[in-house]
């Protein structure tokens, strides 16, 4: 690909680390974004909670993932520079001070905020002592009836080896004295299986002036319960203290798969060593003694810059369980999503109504404003159609009680239909989950592959073939997220039915690059990595500028969910350079820096965080008028790019493509209620309504234009 430098531009040295944002601090700066949204008194009171949540969840996975291959980097001598020029050692450095604030932010605000505004709004988190005689009376049955049988307290001594703290694990550090006077330390761990805040009593208040009754729900956190009624576990002895700890282990293995016999049994076996990593981040309370904080980083052998020192919660995921209250008026309003008419089948439609939809025209779908159950109806419907003769299917996050797996599972059982199904085992925390499903479909004669050696299947692809007359008609399903029916309610993704051949013929030759040997490189339509995706990508933006310097109306308008890709970013900044205008919609990480003289000042970076998780990749090229869009799987990431099969599919109709442009890119745009502005440092400014302008929140005018429509 010849490089293209638009005439008259000062060439600029493009390898410049200087240039990037570092990778990590940019993911660290949306999770400000999600505490930003906790933070933030429009949203009701327990989505505020639901986003401290998030973040927790968020920075647990951070830990486990990112940092702790950051600290393998390091310890193995690994001296691969970052995007921005920095070692592993350099990195870790600078995620420390951000990642400190960042906790001790969100905790600070949970314990000055939320917690007084939760208090208001009847929901009370009590301290033990705080509780009434009849609440303690509620409390100490239920830690004594479920809470003590659970607790598994271990010693610390000669006799007794440190105990091993598992991964993501809650513990109390518990110091001792014996009737001989002698201190002892044992450990008990607080139980994940149980709730963390448990239920105390839930009451009516007093009839408000508007005729409303208030209702309160009071609470404990499990660890004040189990560290209140710490003599009953350790009887004869004297507690004399008892300290929080939580500990995050490294889970980013590498598997080999080069030397698996067989590929499950080693997923399985990772999964297992997971709880065995490194100490990567071990929090503690304030109020810890010194010569316990240093017991526990000398036994966990964890280096003592990993050590986290926060108010609690320490185990900030669990402030999640709150939301659970039915109380409707401190959450987001329901909604009900939509089917488009052409989707929507009474009791007398034929039971093939939806192949007949499809083959009217390609139907797009934008989750979650639009239903997920004409993808679960597609693939019910073919399993029981007796013209159906084959369903193929990759498979990446399906979740638990999945209808699409259900779905497959009767068409190979009740109906004997030919069922080859893609799971990728290596989808990361869904391991497990998908292992048990392949085991499933394996014993109903399903055929199960687990994709190519060496990279990981992120493309989201259903294939039916399907008998008509004396014809072979294939139908697709393509979409940019997961076929699972529970986040299809909360993240963002569009989805695309069709019976074009030549998609349909791509798709086979795709499902054929998957199950068997094929070395094809020459799709029809479909964007294919690391086939031909980057090679294709990178000639459209080339297109792009070549327009922009003979009519110049050069634009590319990218939403996904991360932008990290050196080579792409390349690419992107010669188009500034250009003179093309590049909007970007990135929700996560950003590694291109806008709005810099000369470089960037023609790209403009957004992300939206709101109520829904924006997942969508849509990729739009102006093309000298002739639009053209992509959508799929596929972030500009170098493991998207080169190390997993991705697809991007076109969309072809020109009336769709002008409702992608005009009802959902340019909204997004214009939102300034939940869009922040990347500044070039890599911080974000959010944005507000100009004086006189209107609010514009995209998630909302999705919501409404679906409540609008027949």
């Amino acid at each position: 690909m010849p490089e293209v430098i638009p005439a008259g531009v000062e060439e600029i040295d493009l390898k410049n680390p200087a240039l990037y944002i570092n990778r990590e601090l940019s993911m660290l700066e949306f999770q400000r974004r999600v505490l930003e949204e906790a933070m933030d008194e429009s949203n009701p009171l327990l989505e505020r909670v639901k986003f401290l949540g998030i973040l927790g969840s968020n920075l647990d996975e951070f830990f486990m993932v990112r940092v702790g291959g950051l600290i393998l980097q390091r310890d193995e001598g690994v001296v691969d520079l970052s995007i921005d020029g920095l070692t592993a050692a350099q990195q870790l450095v600078e995620i420390r001070k951000v990642a400190q604030k960042i906790m001790s932010e969100a905790r600070d605000y949970w314990n000055k905020k939320l917690m007084p505004k939760l208090d208001e709004a009847g929901i009370h988190i009590r301290a033990y002592e705080e509780l009434t005689p009849r609440q303690k009376q509620i409390a100490d049955d239920y830690f004594h009836e479920t809470v003590f049988p659970v607790l598994t307290p271990l010693a610390f001594d000669p006799a007794h080896p440190f105990p091993h703290i598992s991964n993501l694990s809650l513990n109390l550090a518990i110091t001792l004295e014996g009737r001989d006077g002698q201190q002892r330390f044992a450990r008990v761990k607080v139980p994940d299986t149980l709730p963390q805040l448990v239920p105390i009593k839930r009451s009516s208040g007093s009839v408000r002036k508007d005729g409303t009754v208030p209702r309160h729900h009071y609470f404990i956190w499990l660890k004040d319960l189990i560290q209140a009624n710490l003599d009953d576990l350790f009887p004869g002895l004297k507690v004399t203290g008892a300290h929080l700890f939580h500990v995050t282990r490294n889970v980013d293995m590498e598997i080999q798969e080069l030397e698996a016999a067989d590929l499950l049994e080693t997923i399985e076996e990772s999964v297992r060593k997971r709880r065995f990593g490194k100490v990567v981040r071990l929090m503690v309370r304030k109020d810890i003694p010194e010569s316990l904080k240093e017991m526990l980083i000398a036994n966990l052998q964890v280096d003592r810059n990993d050590v986290y020192v926060l108010d609690k919660p320490l185990n900030l995921r669990a402030v999640m369980e709150l939301t659970r209250i039915e109380r409707h008026e401190l959450k987001d309003r329901p909604f009900v999503p939509y089917t488009p008419p052409i989707l929507r089948f009474g009791p007398d439609a034929e039971e093939d109504a939806i192949f007949s939809a499809i083959q009217q025209e390609n139907i797009l779908l934008h989750h979650p404003y639009d239903s997920f159950s004409p993808v679960v109806d597609f693939l019910r419907t073919a399993a029981r159609d007796p013209g159906v003769l084959a369903i193929k299917q990759t498979l990446y996050r399906t979740g638990s009680n999945s209808p699409v797996v259900k779905a497959l599972l009767q068409a190979r059982r009740d109906y004997g239909k030919q069922v080859a199904v893609l799971v990728e085992l290596k989808a990361r925390f869904d391991e497990e989950s998908n292992i048990s499903w392949a085991r499933l479909l394996e014993q109903e004669g399903v055929h199960v592959t687990y994709g190519l050696l060496g990279l990981k299947t992120h493309s989201k692809v259903a294939l039916v073939v399907r008998r008509e007359g004396d014809h072979i008609r294939r139908y697709v399903h393509l979409g940019t997220g997961n076929y699972n029916h529970i986040t299809a309610l909360v993240y963002e993704d569009l989805s695309l039915f069709t019976c074009d051949d030549e998609i349909a013929a791509d798709a086979t030759d795709l499902f054929n690059y998957l199950t068997g040997y094929s070395l094809k490189e020459d799709y029809r339509k479909l964007l294919v990595a690391p086939i031909n995706l980057r090679k294709q990508f990178e000639a459209m933006i080339a297109r792009e500028i070549e327009h922009q310097q003979k009519y110049g109306n050069g634009h590319l308008i990218f939403k996904m969910n991360a932008l990290v890709d050196q080579p792409i970013i390349e690419w992107l900044y010669r188009a500034s350079q250009a003179g093309v205008k590049i909007d970007l919609i990135v929700r996560g990480i950003c590694c291109l820096r806008p709005g810099i003289k000369g470089l960037s000042e023609n790209i403009r970076v957004i992300s939206i965080v709101g109520r829904f998780l924006e997942h969508s990749r849509i990729y739009y090229f102006h093309n000298n008028g002739d639009e053209e869009i992509y959508m799929g799987s596929a972030d500009l990431m170098p493991r998207n790019l080169n190390q997993r099969v991705e697809v991007l599919f076109p969309i072809e109709d020109k009336r769709m493509i002008r409702t992608i442009y005009e009802d959902i890119l340019t909204l997004y745009l214009a939102d300034n209620v939940k869009a922040r502005l990347m500044n070039p440092d890599g911080t974000y400014k959010r944005l507000k309504p100009a004086e006189g302008e209107p609010a514009i929140n995209a998630q909302e005018i999705f919501l409404q234009r679906r409540k609008n429509l027949p």
